[in-house]
Formats: structure tokens, sequence, C-alpha cells
């Protein structure tokens, strides 16, 4: 995978997933500008700045797995591949991210940053793309992606209102009447920016997750302000503190990841006491909300394998869907045994913050909806497999919770069990499938050409009658359609008359699954109004 932030761009500008804007862009376009376009977009000239500004890099499934070097769907892998095989972060006094002393102290002046706006409802300009590294005086270092509001030239926001090891530590140093030292990283390799959204077991280090991921370890920088280190390959890194103001401070609304526009937090302020940079630094404008979405797509699969892993169900494919924001909903499909719906659904809600899970069989395709729709309309009944946990663990910024000051909210989940109920035959859930669709080639038949006419021989159609009636006798039933590619130089119509003459002579019938059979063999059904047949 890419080694840093400027492999990525170069690797998405190859794939022709970036295009790059040469001509002067007055950053209030910006937002729009990344929303409306196909690829991400490299703004070079962003008028009244002085550094690029490049967004949208992770904004579709294509452009996720480039960043990575493999396909979208083997990303969740690689983040287990991290989980199982951390690699610890390296301390180095070589960072390209402090090459330049960008602004240090009074000179520090945030808006000289080029920090667009998105959503028209937002609170002001948001930095996105922060990685922010905190000291934890028990665990180490944490590290985590958080947001910060501008509010003046070195002071802003911070939204740490969800239960996160982050607040936890600024709460206890706030009890304290301390500030909370943190650098502000922008512009890392994309694995760090995944492993830090990642929630992780306990006393697990995100950055030796992110190290896994990449194969070769973090690189750490000493600050020069605060005694916390910075991550050494960033474009642009801060110092900074989080105060002990408490949550008390209005930040927000923000246009979130789910889409919708965000209730207004109350949050911390967080003071910036020195800026570094690369040279010639590019600032990452981290587009909300697809770059949320498409990263937290692999981030929750990851998490919700491993749960099923350890409930011991065999999962055959995984739809985190993009209606749910790659957040909320998902789409499971595994090789059921007795029991195993309700068990996948049970493990897979304990999973993260998901709220809705459809548990359907290996039969059917978790990426067609319609699929996924046929089953749970043919497959379910309400009182039997559907599962609603009520009082667990939300995400707050589910815009549907009901939110009271002082309590942190609770959701209700759902699962929905679309597996075949193991106490109903089989075959009244058979796929329809269209006969030879496997064999014909349809292009050839759908343009002017002139179709075969049958023209059977009664002689012929006698004789095949007689044959088929011996085999449908002695042998195993037959699907109409086994017959007729059985039979195929005979033609559809010959078949079609060999079988109706044997019907005409009593002698066809077929068994519980619809086949065709002798009235006379073994497997021919019996009719439910009797437990005797009327036999020739």
């Amino acid at each position: 995978m890419a080694r840093d932030f400027r492999d990525v761009i170069e690797s998405l500008r190859e794939a022709g997933e970036l295009k790059v804007i040469s001509r002067p862009v007055d950053i209030r376009y910006i937002g729009t500008l990344v929303e409306e376009s196909d690829t991400a977009l490299l703004f070079e000239n962003v008028a009244g700045y002085d550094m690029p500004v490049v967004a949208g890099l992770l904004g579709s499934q294509r452009r996720v797995g480039i960043s990575f070097g493999c396909d979208y769907t083997e990303i969740h892998a690689r983040l287990e591949y991290g989980l199982s095989n951390p690699i610890p972060s390296v301390r180095t006094d070589s960072a390209p991210g402090r090459q330049i002393a960008y602004q240090l102290g009074d000179d520090v002046d945030l808006f000289s940053l080029p920090v667009p706006l998105f959503a028209a409802l937002d609170g002001g300009p948001m930095i996105t793309a922060g990685v922010i590294i905190a000291r934890d005086d028990k665990s180490g270092l944490n590290a985590g992606a958080y947001r910060l509001m501008i509010r003046e030239k070195n002071l802003t926001c911070i939204d740490i209102v969800t239960p996160n090891d982050l607040r936890r530590i600024a709460e206890r140093n706030t009890a304290e009447g301390k500030s909370t030292p943190i650098s502000i990283n922008i512009g890392t390799n994309p694995a760090v920016t995944w492993a830090t959204a990642y929630r992780p077991p306990p006393h697990i280090d995100e950055l030796e997750i992110a190290g896994g991921m990449m194969d070769e370890p973090v690189r750490l920088s000493p600050c020069e302000t605060i005694d916390v280190p910075c991550i050494a390959d960033s474009e642009i890194i801060m110092e900074g503190e989080i105060l002990p103001t408490g949550w008390t401070k209005p930040e927000g609304r923000f246009g979130e990841f789910h889409r919708s526009m965000g209730a207004l937090h109350w949050n911390p302020h967080v003071k910036i006491n020195a800026i570094y940079t690369r040279k010639n630094p590019i600032y990452w404008a981290f587009h909300m909300p697809w770059e949320v979405i498409c990263m937290y797509g692999p981030i929750q699969e990851a998490s919700l394998r491993r749960s099923l892993k350890e409930a011991n169900i065999n999962v055959s494919a995984v739809n985190i869907t993009p209606g749910g924001s790659c957040y909320f909903h998902a789409i499971v499909s595994i090789e059921a045994r007795v029991g195993d719906g309700k068990l996948a659904l049970m493990a897979a809600l304990a999973s993260d913050d998901f709220k809705h899970i459809v548990v359907v069989d290996d039969d059917i395709d978790v990426f067609n909806p319609l699929e996924v729709e046929r089953a749970i309309a043919s497959r379910v009944q309400a009182d039997k497999d559907v599962m609603i946990i009520s009082g667990v663990r939300a995400k707050p910024l589910d815009p549907s919770l009901e939110l009271v000051t002082g309590r942190m909210p609770t959701t209700a989940k759902m699962g929905i069990d679309a597996t075949i109920p193991r106490d109903l035959p089989k075959e009244r859930f058979d796929k329809v499938a269209y006969a030879f669709e496997d064999e014909v080639d349809a292009q050839a038949y759908l343009g002017d050409t002139e179709g075969n006419v049958d023209t059977p021989d009664e002689v012929a159609i006698t004789a095949l009658a007689d044959r088929l009636c011996e085999q449908l006798l002695n042998g195993d039933p037959m699907y109409y359609s086994e017959i007729l590619k059985q039979e195929w130089s005979a033609g559809n119509s010959a078949v079609n008359r060999a079988l109706a003459s044997l019907h005409e002579r009593d002698l066809m019938w077929q068994d519980e699954l619809g086949r065709v059979c002798h009235k006379n063999s073994p497997q021919a059904a019996v009719p439910p109004t009797s437990k005797l047949t009327n036999r020739a």
C-alpha cells in the first residue's frame, strides 16, 4: 500500500481518480465542487491561501481500494491483520511534518489555513482530517479522529461529546483543573486514519494497529511545546491543549456522516500553541459525508466479522450498506445450521454501534436489495424472526434518538432472521432460475435472425414417448427442463408431444418436488386427500 499521504495522491492521479484544478478557486466553492465531482480533487490555487487543498481522496470505494493497494472488499481483512499483528511505533527526530515552523506562539493564525465550509448549515469552518494523539497516564498513548471547529485565530472547539478514550482522559484532567496536551496530525497515511477510527479492544494501541496494516511502524516525533508525540510523516502538525473548560462551549452544527445535520453540541475548547508543516504542505479537507462513509464500511465489517467468528458462525458474505451510511446497517449471509440465524443476530448486534442487522442464507446475494427483500418477504414471520433489544449503547449522532441534557442516550436495536426456517420444506424456497440460462447465447437470438420451427415426426414422437416411459419407470424422477436437455436433438415440440402421449395413457405423474415420474414409480406423489393411490 502507499507509504505516505503523497503516495496516495499520486496513486489516485495515475489511476485517473484525482483531477487537478489549476485555475484559482474560491474556497467557499470547494465543498460543492467535491460533492459534484466523480473523482478526488486537488485545488492547486485556492484564492487567498498559500497551500493547496485536496479533498475526496476516500470518497468512493474504488479510491479507498487504490489508497490501500487492494480491492475495497479486502480492506477489512487488512484491518484484521493489523489487529492480529500490531507493530509498535518507533521514535524519530527526522520528521518531514516538522520541516517548517509555520506559525509559533502568538503568530498562530488558524484562519490562514485553507479550511473550507462543507454543509450550508455548518456552524463554521471545520478541521476534519485531524488524527489526534493524547497521553493516558494509565494506558499510554491514545489516538483518534475528531473534528475541530475554528473559533479564534488560535482557538478551536473539539467534538468529543460521545463516550471515547479521549473524552475520558480530558474529563479526568478537567476534574483536576489541568489541560490535556494533544497533537493534531493532518495528512497522514490512510491506515492511520482507519486504525484510529476503529474501536479496538481495551489497551490496544491504535497506532500499532496502523503499523500492522502498513507492515511497517508508524513514525512518531517529539513535539516542542507539549509532552506528546506527533506523527512524523504528516503534512501539517499542530501542538495544542484541550482546556479544562468542560463541556460548556457550543460547537456545531455539522453535516454528519449519516447525511443529516447534527445537533448543536457542548464541547471543550482547544488552544493551539504551534503549527509545523512539511515543505510545500497539502491541506486535506476530509470531505463529508462520503469520505467518512467509505472509511467506515471496512471498519464496521472487520468488527462484525470478528464478533461472528467468536460466535462460531460460518460467514459467507457481508454488506455494510451505504444506505445505512456504512455504519448502522448490515446484511450478513451465513452457512446456517439449526439456530444459527438468531445466534448470528445476537453476535452481530453486540458488535459496535449497528442498529439493524439482517441475516440471510448463503443463497441470497447480500449486495442485491431485491434478493434481500425477497428473503425478508418469504422467510420471515415477525413474531418469531424479528428481535428487538432496548436500552443499549447508542451512537449519539443518530438523529432518531431522544436527547436529554446530562444523560447519555440509549437506542433500540433490531435484528431480522431471514434464514429459511428449518422446520419447513426447503424446496418451498427454491429460487426461480430460467431454463438453460447458463447455456444460451441470448445476444445471438435477440437480433433479426429467423428462428427454427419444430416439425416433429409422429413415428419419432411415439418412439420418444416409449423410451421416456421406460426411463421414468425404472429411473429417477426428472425436472421437465432436464428432460428437455436430455432430448435436445429431438426438439422442444417433440418432447412436449411425447410427454402428452404419456399423460393421455395415464402413465405420467409427478413426485413431491414436482419432477416428472412414472405413475407407478415409488417416488410418485400421493394425493393429500387419501393415503391410497389409484394407479393403473
